[in-house]
């Protein structure tokens, strides 16, 4: 087995981790005396050799049966033992994952056989990639490579130590995706063979959701992923939808870059490298840049001169947006939102286009209202707009100069980030209507009063709406 020092970067990162968490010296310590081997291993070691921050810490003992071990962390402080099952112990108060080597059967519920006495390349080939296979030796500060995985990392390729192993876990496929996106690699041609053929129905939608979320959220340019399910043919089973866009053509003086899949790639990528307040805001945008032109597939019309159009895309993009979304994700609010920018994407450039007034964009914050935003829209719109490049598959870098318009005059309506409160409520008008239905009814003009006429009184508001009733 290939074993190698650390670079002089690595310790001092590793001498990092430990400074964080003193404790784990001295578990360290105990277990090194009871003659277990401490590795560090998993998707650390990759992130230590590509000099990315450390996020989670995986450590794997050998030579130490798990009761042993539990019973060591146990002296320093209560264990949790959700993953005790798998092998895997969690000390509170330290982000990090303890586990003995394992070999799992195939399936959804796998049987763990524990064995602390197993070979480290046994070990490390149940493991999805070479890259995920390899571990550092605490004590020492060993390189563990029996696969090559640093030689693949180098060389940007994706590599299962162990094809047959690889088939086991049909949730790999997803991580060969979200992998090839995120460190931007390409897999070998033995890997390619097998996700084109592996069987991946048994993927729940709750351990899928999760893969598409570092896909969106971890990477740069997303659409190599997506774009090697379209290339290995699985795209159609995967996302359908997004499937159906493959040669639907666009107009080309607005759409120079190709047919509405080409577009959306672009557009997830130039989506996926914008800034934004939190994750959460960055998975809406990112998902609507996936989902926004999925209507052109049944709107997409071609006249006799070869002019074309996908008028209402937007609109009928909705329902396909949630149709979508729903072999994705469970999350509801993550649905509603996407399928209301993707149903309001196109709203920006016309509202610059018409010269929209303040109370035409007060409406649409209200369409939005409650998780999306104008601003939202406006990340949309512009990705929308970057994800036009007719000289490659990166999208445009440039800003446009209406989508900034867009923000200034939304910001001016004072809606870019909110919608504005409504004057009146039930209280306000109870003597002038009973509650239920009709109250709603009376309370939706009142605020399509105050939006039109711009009335910012209550008072003003409460006396144009009585004069409404007795007109």
């Amino acid at each position: 087995m290939k074993s190698t020092k650390i670079t002089p970067q690595i310790q001092r990162a590793l001498a990092d981790i430990q400074k964080q968490y003193p404790v784990v010296q001295a578990i360290f310590d105990e277990i090194n005396a009871y003659r277990g081997r401490v590795l560090f291993v998993g998707g650390m070691v990759r992130d230590l050799l590509l000099g990315i921050p450390i996020t989670d810490i995986d450590i794997e003992v050998h030579g130490m049966p798990l009761e042993e071990l539990e019973a060591l962390l146990n002296r320093f402080g209560q264990v949790n033992l959700v993953g005790k099952s798998f092998g895997v112990l969690r000390y509170p108060g330290l982000d990090i994952d303890w586990a003995v080597p394992r070999s799992d059967s195939s399936g959804r519920k796998p049987k763990v056989k524990l064995d602390p006495n197993m070979s480290i390349t046994d070990a490390f080939a149940r493991r999805d990639l070479t890259m995920n296979a390899m571990g550092i030796d605490a004590r020492t500060g060993e390189l563990l490579d029996p696969f090559g995985g640093q030689a693949d990392l180098e060389a940007k390729i994706l590599r299962a130590p162990n094809a047959e192993r690889f088939k086991e876990d049909p949730l790999r496929f997803f991580r060969v995706m979200q992998f090839m996106s995120r460190f931007e690699m390409q897999p070998a041609p033995e890997l390619n063979e097998i996700c084109k053929r592996m069987d991946i129905s048994s993927v729940s939608r709750e351990r899928m959701e999760i893969e598409f979320e570092k896909l969106l959220l971890k990477s740069k340019r997303p659409s190599l992923g997506l774009r090697w399910l379209k290339d290995i043919e699985r795209l159609s089973q995967v996302l359908p939808e997004l499937a159906a866009t493959i040669g639907i053509v666009q107009g080309s003086e607005y759409h120079p870059e190709g047919d509405v899949f080409e577009h959306t790639m672009q557009t997830i990528d130039a989506a996926a490298q914008m800034k934004y307040e939190n994750d959460h805001i960055k998975l809406l945008v990112l998902y609507a840049a996936l989902c926004h032109d999925l209507g052109k597939v049944t709107t997409t019309e071609v006249d006799e001169d070869g002019s074309v159009t996908s008028i209402g895309h937007a609109q009928e993009g909705y329902q396909l947006t949630r149709r979508m979304l729903k072999r994705i994700t469970h999350n509801k609010d993550v649905i509603d939102t996407v399928s209301k920018l993707v149903k309001y994407h196109m709203s920006p450039i016309q509202f610059i286009d018409n010269g929209a007034a303040s109370a035409a964009y007060k409406r649409l914050a209200h369409k939005l209202a409650p998780h999306a935003s104008l601003a939202l829209l406006a990340d949309l719109a512009l990705a929308d707009k970057r994800g036009r490049n007719a000289q490659g598959h990166e999208p445009l870098k440039k800003d446009f100069p209406e989508i900034a318009v867009f923000r200034k005059r939304a910001q001016e309506a004072q809606v870019l980030e909110a919608v504005e409160k409504p004057l009146l409520q039930g209280k306000d008008i109870a003597d002038l209507v009973e509650a239920g239905p009709k109250m709603g009814e009376l309370l939706r003009r009142a605020y399509e009063l105050q939006i039109d006429e711009g009335i910012t009184d209550r008072d003003v508001l409460r006396q144009r709406l009585i004069e409404l009733i007795h007109e």
